[in-house]
């Protein structure tokens, strides 16, 4: 049972703390990266993803220090199991690099590997010290304690990770560019001179993945005259939970948020951090990163880094599960843990308490996301003890008043089921009491422009779907509705498209889970027999695997059904979720 935050002991030793430990600083200098640079042109190369993009800067610059590269096995299996490294120092997330069953096949031990932005350009060199297979289900119930795919990093792990891990040590050869908001993206050294030329010897740094109002600037400014210290707002500008404000729009309200703090006081540096959404132990993550950048305390409040609730309606993690692990750690840590309760808005006093402090005669007020994100769509005022106007200004601006959300509707099930006829059934319905722009991307007029050329193996149906999902992303984006009704027969490929398209808005799974007898039955093209004569090679549900969605937002089954009531059900759902109309 967990206890309230008030029981949870907070270490208030006056002692400062120096600026962090030793930094591993990956980078080689001046002609010797430039050397490496021009040999990494001969080596076998890896295109980082957005995920490994995150990790390796970090591992650069000596954020995840004592890290000196992606994980081998030994140093794995005991993060998994024990939250350490092989040497005993403590460390609870795992650091892998993940690539294809094809790419491993052609490397051997002491091989050097060039890692490459997505531009192509080298950003550093690995030495392959280690290569296995993980059991990613194992890993997801260490790391995350579910196998549920609600959980984002369940999902991430089990659906878009690759088969096999690199292990070994990195040389940098320079860093990933940014181009947004350079001057607030310090690394951990600068930072921490930053912090020694301004004199903080004491510093609590505060972790925030989303727009800060009212009750966070009490709540950091109540934690930093507790520990008597100055403030870090370091928030993820990496990869946080699908469906979050863009960190463009998030930076903009730190920045205006900055003017309401006492001069002096209040420092913001931006984090390119993926995070995993693990609970406690990317709790204890982020603590570790922290005092790497210099922080002396941090803040952890309630259900820290946690995805909300599973399947079931249950949250993932205890609400503080990860401040009873980290005063577990306290001691080996080299940071000091500030436990914080939510801050409350108490409207008979005009002011925001710890939710512990409450009484009973307290008029408690709240403004769910939920509710902010109807106003902001509606209009509605929003109540000046929320947040600031200037940062109600700026979501304002990015979610304007009657703008719709873009989102794609992604049918995936086997030839025959019903995908083609059950989509148009539903743009139909759409366009009946709606004027929003709607793209069908059905798969066999894909396969006619944008995908000419492209075969049947499995690297080029992957390619297929991942351009569909690519299209998708952007129709969302500018707020159209896609409607995408592909085979897309693999998980993994799913699963890249969910994350492509939720940068921008939501995205819908149908599974049409038509019996494939069904679908064999309405064959009028004869490809089911041609496939089973052995006249049409790796054809999905026969020769071929088809994976279904684990978990799909719906589930329908075409047989016996007729496409106007699955297509109600469909409109049905999106009215639900607030996407028809």
């Amino acid at each position: 049972m967990s206890r309230p935050a008030e029981a949870i002991d907070f270490i208030d030793d006056p002692t400062p703390l120096p600026h962090g430990g030793e930094l591993k600083d990956l980078y080689l200098a001046g002609d010797a990266a430039a050397a490496l640079r021009k040999r990494s042109a001969a080596l076998p190369g890896w295109d980082l993803d957005a995920r490994q993009l995150c990790d390796l800067e970090l591992l650069l610059n000596g954020a995840f220090s004592p890290l000196e590269g992606f994980l081998g096995r030994e140093d794995y299996e005991h993060v998994l199991s024990d939250l350490r490294l092989a040497d005993g120092t403590l460390w609870p997330i795992p650091i892998t690099l993940g690539v294809t069953e094809a790419f491993a096949a052609t490397l051997g031990l002491g091989d050097e590997i060039a890692l490459r932005d997505n531009q192509g350009v080298p950003l550093a060199v690995l030495t392959l010290q280690s290569l296995y297979r993980p059991d990613r289900e194992t890993e997801a119930r260490a790391v995350f304690g579910t196998l549920d795919r609600s959980h984002p990093g369940v999902a991430d792990l089990l659906d878009r990770t690759h088969p096999v891990y690199l292990g070994g040590r990195l040389q940098g050869i320079q860093p990933p560019a940014h181009f947004d908001f350079r001057a607030l993206r310090e690394s951990p050294r600068e930072l921490r001179e930053w912090l020694a030329r301004q004199g903080w010897r004491e510093t609590v740094a505060f972790q925030t993945r989303n727009p800060m109002h009212r009750a966070h600037r009490e709540l950091t400014l109540r934690a930093a005259e507790q520990t008597g210290a100055r403030l870090l707002i370091q928030p993820v500008v990496g990869r946080t939970k699908p469906g979050d404000v863009d960190h463009f729009t998030r930076v903009r309200c730190y920045q205006a948020l900055l003017a309401h703090y006492p001069k002096n006081h209040a420092k913001l540096s931006l984090l390119p951090l993926a995070m995993r959404m693990a609970g406690p132990r990317e709790a204890l993550w982020h603590a570790i990163i922290r005092k790497n950048y210099g922080a002396t305390h941090f803040i952890v409040g309630r259900d820290h880094a946690g995805p909300g609730r599973d399947a079931a309606g249950v949250p993932f993690y205890e609400p503080f599960a990860a401040q009873e692990l980290l005063a577990r750690h306290q001691d080996e840590l080299g940071i000091r843990i500030v436990p914080f309760p939510a801050m409350v808005y108490a409207a008979n006093r005009d002011s925001y308490l710890p939710a512990t402090d409450v009484g009973s005669d307290d008029r408690v007020e709240d403004l769910s996301g939920t509710e902010l994100r109807r106003r902001l769509q509606t209009g509605e005022e929003i109540p000046a003890w929320f947040t600031y106007p200037e940062i109600a200004t700026i979501l304002r601006e990015r979610h304007p008043a009657g703008a719709r959300r873009g989102f794609t509707l992604f049918f995936t099930g086997l030839s025959g089921a019903g995908k083609s006829t059950l989509a148009e059934a539903v743009i139909a319905r759409l366009l009946e009491s709606s004027a929003r722009q709607i793209t069908l991307l059905d798969g066999d007029d894909v396969r006619k422009h944008l995908s000419r050329g492209l075969g049947f193996s499995r690297e080029d149906r992957s390619a297929n779907v991942r351009r569909i999902g690519w299209v998708a992303a952007e129709v969302t984006r500018h707020g159209g509705i896609a409607i995408c009704a592909p085979i897309a027969p693999y998980a993994d490929d799913r699963g890249e498209v969910r994350r492509l398209v939720e940068q921008h808005g939501s995205f819908v799974e149908v599974h049409v889970a038509t019996p494939i007898e069904v679908c064999e039955a309405r064959d009028r093209k004869g490809l089911y027999a041609q496939a089973r004569a052995g006249r049409i090679p790796q054809f999905t549900g026969v020769s071929d695997p088809y994976e279904a969605p684990a978990a799909p937002e719906l589930r329908l089954d075409t047989a016996g059904t007729t496409p106007h009531a699955l297509a109600d059900a469909v409109l049905a759902f999106l009215a639900e979720r607030g996407l028809a109309g």
